[in-house]
């Protein structure tokens, strides 16, 4: 199993005490802490990673055994106060989130399972189903690592699944009597990072060829503005006479120190037909850039925070270099500074690994999902609010070959309101197969529709919440990767905005023309005058029900395949299909309403 280690571990004895504050008798763990001097926990056997907070001083690993349905947990605390709180949330708040949490009362520590209510308030877990088993100091901060089941049965416990995690964290700097006096809203250092905590079953790696090469493609130097949100563009070049390769693998290099501020990384293509394109280093939306930058739309590579190195299956690989084959990049990188952080040097980017011996086929990369377009928006105080982008068979049918593609992996996005990302292979009218990250293929693909959804939640919010590039706005969109490559590039849809105009006049008569809906200002303007109440919400919904598309067929060069592609009708599923319940699975918890002690000992 991947929880190995060459590190002593130490000998875990239980006792049973009757805490002071607790009515009941509680089983606690006695827990020897080993100070190594300079060996640090084995990082292979938590092949996943992620900062929690925007320093880095709190990083996450994590591993997944799917024979015993359980995910492992290591965090790393650099610096350690009086502990910290783990958790995970649908919403990415503190109120209803399943917790573990370290904490101190000022002489001891102690390990818990907990909970909190609607109102923020922390209680203990009668069913401990995060399981404590190491603790350990080393040079760079205590490592702490404990397991958790994807589902318990505990009403009071997330359930681990496939999509989006919001995982929430808070740095505890005081003591506390008890785990209930534990004040969450006073607390400073805290925050929430999203995740795909559930990663692909893999038999095997690919095996690198032996004449790979490989190239980082990044901008040096950036100075990352001191705001929470940009898009960084950089312009690279290809050799001359570059010919043509196949892209095998890729994995992101990343800043030290700016693990937390990375939010995704993507690699483009530039056209063909431009000759050349001029160099740039700045925002994306700078009004410096060049005109050119925008033709720069072919997807080499994606990464998002907490992804690991993609690899291409042994008999495909993305096509770049040679004829036909712009020599120009175009790097874009999100930083996501919500401390506003200063001072911040960056030169972040994704390290390709190609090779001159091609493979059988070229892959290619498809986008799927909503246009980013302030049209789409999610309403505020909304628990579960769910955004369809379409790809229809009309636009497969034009593009795919006959005999269809191969999809191998797909790749899933949200912004910070996103609670879960699903796409949907539909034939006929009939859901037919969930397309994720994990291998899978389809002989028929040509004829198919996707339909990529996603759900959200905007209860913390009180405007809605519109469609674009800010972390603040939403994104709803996935990429799959398949082959044998075809021109379609890009394959997403958003409601016709002629039946929307309908709708903000509706709520401007509904309102005695005392809201000013009207094609005067922008979209996202409308948006923020709506009186958002059931009425409203409820119609706007309804309206992405039924309201004609609007869709994007697009070839890399951005130009639409042949067809007549707006106030397309929605379309129509008849069949969905049914839905899995989940198993409790290995019911080894602990019953019990204490924490755990840890005794902090040298050997």
């Amino acid at each position: 199993m991947a929880m190995q280690r060459s590190c002593y571990m130490p000998r875990l004895t239980i006792r049973k005490v009757v805490p002071i504050y607790f009515t009941m008798v509680a089983a606690f763990l006695t827990l020897l802490m080993v100070s190594l001097h300079g060996t640090s926990p084995v990082e292979s056997s938590f092949p996943y990673k992620v900062p929690l907070d925007p320093k880095g001083l709190v990083e996450l690993y994590w591993n997944v055994s799917y024979p015993e349905k359980v995910v492992y947990f290591q965090i790393l605390i650099k610096d350690l106060n009086d502990g910290m709180i783990f958790g995970m949330s649908d919403r990415g708040a503190f109120e209803g989130a399943d917790l573990a949490i370290l904490w101190s009362n000022g002489f001891s520590f102690f390990f818990g399972d907990a909970w909190t209510d609607q109102e923020g308030y922390i209680h203990n877990d009668s069913q401990q189903d995060y399981q404590l088993l190491m603790a350990q100091q080393a040079p760079e901060g205590l490592y702490i690592v404990f397991k958790r089941a994807f589902s318990t049965c505990d009403p009071h416990d997330y359930l681990i699944e496939d999509g989006t995690v919001h995982l929430v964290y808070a740095v505890l700097e005081n003591p506390f009597t008890s785990i209930s006096d534990i004040n969450v809203s006073a607390i400073r250092n805290k925050g929430l990072q999203r995740v795909q905590l559930l990663k692909p079953e893999r038999e095997h790696l690919p095996t690198l060829p032996p004449d790979v090469r490989s190239l980082v493609v990044q901008a040096p130097d950036v100075l990352v503005p001191n705001q929470e949100t940009t898009y960084w563009c950089y312009i690279s070049e290809l050799p001359k006479n570059f010919t043509k390769h196949h892209i095998v693998m890729y994995e992101p290099v990343i800043t030290k120190g700016l693990e937390g501020v990375v939010h995704h990384i993507q690699v483009f293509q530039c056209s063909f037909d431009d000759e050349t394109i001029p160099h740039f280093s700045g925002p994306c939306d700078s009004k410096m850039k060049p005109e050119k930058l925008k033709h720069c739309r072919r997807v080499i590579a994606v990464w998002t925070m907490g992804a690991e190195p993609f690899y291409y299956p042994e008999d495909a690989g993305l096509a770049f270099g040679g004829p036909g084959s712009s020599r120009f990049l175009r790097l874009e990188v999100h930083y996501h500074n919500p401390l506003i952080l200063k001072g911040l040097i960056d030169s972040s980017g994704i390290r390709l690994y190609y090779t001159p011996t091609l493979r059988k086929f070229d892959a290619g990369i498809m986008e799927l999902g909503l246009v980013y377009t302030p049209l789409m928006a999610i309403p505020p105080f909304q628990k579960h609010f769910v955004l369809s982008g379409y790809c229809t068979d009309q636009c497969t049918n034009v593009a795919l070959p006959p005999k269809g593609i191969h999809v191998f992996a797909s790749q899933l996005h949200t912004h910070l309101a996103g609670t879960s990302v699903s796409i949907m292979l539909i034939r006929e009218g009939r859901e037919v197969e969930v397309l994720n990250e994990d291998k899978h293929f389809s002989t028929h693909f040509q004829g198919d529709g996707l339909v990529t959804s996603c759900s959200y939640n905007t209860e913390d919010r009180r405007s809605a919440t519109v469609g674009g590039y800010s972390i603040t706005d939403e994104m709803c969109g996935s990429y799959i990767h398949y082959y044998p490559r075809t021109e379609l590039e890009l394959c997403k849809s958003h409601v016709d905005p002629g039946y929307l105009n309908r709708y903000f006049h509706l709520i401007n008569r509904f309102n005695s023309e005392e809201v000013c809906t009207c094609p005067q200002v922008s979209v996202t303007e409308q948006y923020r005058e709506v009186p958002w109440n059931s009425f409203s919400t409820e119609v706007l919904n309804s309206l992405y029900g039924f309201a004609p598309i609007s869709e994007h067929c697009n070839k890399s060069s951005a130009v639409r395949f042949p067809g007549e592609w707006g106030v397309q009708p929605l379309p129509q599923i008849v069949k969905k299909l049914p839905s899995m319940e989940p198993s409790c699975g290995s019911k080894k918890h602990v019953e019990h309403a204490g924490s755990e002690l840890v005794n902090f000992e040298d050997p």
